[in-house]
């Protein structure tokens, strides 16, 4: 029986590293975004605080998602 082949890299990235790094920068950086650029908006109801924060967030998830891709695709060996 052959051996298992378990890695693949197409691009030279390590697409688990950036998923993984992204979601923790996200919730570290994001949290804090997100509370203080509510302190300067009127949030009236729940529906206003949610999608608030899922707009805001998104925005953040999206630059980061980004930023560390190009950090992992320069730093390749």
């Amino acid at each position: 029986m052959p051996e298992r082949v378990e890695t693949t890299s197409p691009d030279g990235v390590d697409y688990g590293w950036v998923m993984q790094t992204t979601f923790v920068v996200t919730i570290l950086a994001g949290a804090p975004v997100v509370a203080g650029l509510s302190t300067t908006t009127t949030l009236p109801t729940w529906g206003a605080r949610v999608e608030f924060a899922i707009r805001v967030g998104a925005l953040v998830w999206l630059a980061t998602a980004i930023t560390v891709f190009a950090y992992a695709k320069r730093k390749q060996t």
